[in-house]
This record gives structure tokens, sequence and C-alpha cells, in this order.
């Protein structure tokens, strides 16, 4: 959402995203990817423009302009919160799943060992 890191490691501010925010649609407008998986508080915060949590909006699909988009937990917060671990992984169990449905023609078989 934000092409540097605001002073002090500080949450960047809503002008602040907002003003990387066209920046960034013309990123998503070159590299027109199938799916965008966002990690973190900020990252939703700054692509939906609402205040939401993000275990309200994790364990679905969202829709971006017409892109897949899937939430999940950022990992520095992994490394805070071993609770969060599980919901990451299914999360991103999901987007493989996703991705191999959508645009795979063989599915990728995730072995579990």
């Amino acid at each position: 959402i934000n092409k540097c890191r605001p002073p002090n490691n500080r949450t960047p501010a809503i002008d602040e995203m907002e003003t990387c925010f066209p920046y960034l649609e013309k990123q998503i407008s070159f590299i027109e990817p199938k799916i965008i998986c966002l990690l973190g508080a900020n990252a939703l915060k700054g692509m939906f423009r609402q205040e939401v949590s993000i275990s309200s909006m994790r364990g679905r699909v969202h829709n971006y302009k017409g892109i897949d988009v899937i939430v999940t937990y950022h990992p520095a917060a992994l490394l805070r919160y071993q609770k969060f671990k599980r919901p990451t992984w299914e999360d991103m169990k999901m987007l493989r799943k996703l991705y191999d449905e959508k645009y795979l023609r063989q599915p990728f078989i995730l072995e579990n060992k």
C-alpha cells in the first residue's frame, strides 16, 4: 500500500496511503495479477478503504476491480502470535486452490507430510 515505511516504523496514516495508492493502481494495471494476497491490516485498510478486521475478511475470496483478493495476517503478526499461523496456512492453501482451479489445467496436489 505504501512505497516506503513512515518514520520510526509507525503505521502509515490514511493520507500517506492515499498518496501512494495511484502508483499501486498503476502497478496493478501493468502486472494484471490474477490474485492479490493482502498481508495485514494496513494492506486491507488501504486496498478496501475501510476499517475492517482481518478476522472478519479472511477465509473467503473478495474482489477488487475484477481481481480475486485473499486477506490474511501479516508475517510479523505470525512471529508475535502463534495462534495466527494455522489460519494463515489455511488462507495460503485456499489461495493455491483458487489459483489451481481457475488458472491451471492440472491442479497441483499438496501432500500432507
